[in-house]
């Protein structure tokens, strides 16, 4: 019997779990503050990565990250030199994923997509741009119809810095980028908050981060038990991190103490109006 059990033990310490305890999780090598960055040191930081290490914690398995540009994640994935992707969305690539049996998990984390303007433009319609900052490599999307009849002309940056430097010189009408992120820039890096604020009269997108992977479906399940069990850890973490702030309000993307301050402006201007007489 001892050489039966002996087999059984190493049938179970062959399975692709046991073997493959270390996953590589490829990232975008740009700075996305406060959902992801890279370090002075080039270490991956942020919002995705606490999440990404309470997952790890939690499964018992271990991961490593690997920055690479965007557009080299996909091929890296298909070549299996990485084993999951983040962020990903099921509704990223579709042209470049035919084919490819991917697996996605639950939503991480939402976010809205949108054109930030000067405070004194804000409320003004489509027709009132003509020229849009873009980082290389984004799609504006809902501008689509008028960037094909030429009313919109974009103007393309190799960064969120170059990109947000334009708007403020005003060499174009607006700003389309990840509205929490560049409201972060702003705040926290440029220190220039307020100076570009989010239209949401004009169009934009809602949509979801997710992780996936080609080859491991069983530990995107149970990266959805993670989430669904440590909910209000990741809550915490979406919190102290803020990058859901205020995506169902007026404030998209603004900083706590100046929606504070906004608040109050509006309570002060609405006890100073004079009462509607009674009919």
């Amino acid at each position: 019997m001892k050489p039966v059990r002996l087999c059984l033990l190493s049938a179970v310490l062959l399975t692709p779990d046991a073997l493959a305890q270390t996953y590589v999780v490829g990232v975008e090598d740009l700075p996305f503050a406060p959902h992801y960055s890279l370090d002075d040191a080039g270490q991956y930081r942020g919002f995705a990565r606490e999440v990404l290490d309470a997952f790890a914690a939690y499964s018992g398995v271990s991961l490593s990250y690997k920055a690479l540009p965007v557009d080299q994640l996909l091929p890296a994935l298909q070549r299996g030199e990485i084993d999951f992707k983040y962020p990903d969305s099921p509704h990223w690539a579709g042209t470049q994923k035919a084919g490819m049996a991917m697996h996605y998990s639950q939503a991480v984390v939402d976010y809205v997509d949108g054109v930030l303007v000067a405070p004194q433009r804000q409320g003004q319609t489509l027709e009132s741009i003509h020229r849009l900052a873009m980082v290389q490599g984004w799609t504006p999307r809902g501008y689509e119809q008028a960037i094909d009849s030429g009313q919109v002309q974009l103007s393309y940056s190799e960064d969120l810095r170059q990109m947000i430097r334009q708007a403020l010189k005003q060499e174009t009408d607006g700003a389309y980028f990840n509205v929490v992120v560049a409201t972060h820039y702003l705040d926290n890096i440029r220190a220039r908050p307020g100076a570009l604020v989010f239209d949401p009269k004009l169009p934009h997108t809602r949509g979801s981060f997710h992780l996936s992977s080609l080859h491991h479906p069983q530990l995107i399940a149970r990266f959805d038990r993670f989430l669904a069990q440590r909910s209000e850890q990741v809550a915490a973490l979406k919190a102290s991190y803020r990058v859901e702030a205020n995506l169902d309000s007026e404030y998209m993307g603004v900083e706590q103490w100046k929606v504070d301050f906004l608040e109050r402006q509006k309570a002060k201007a609405g006890a100073q109006a004079p009462a509607s007489s009674a009919r």
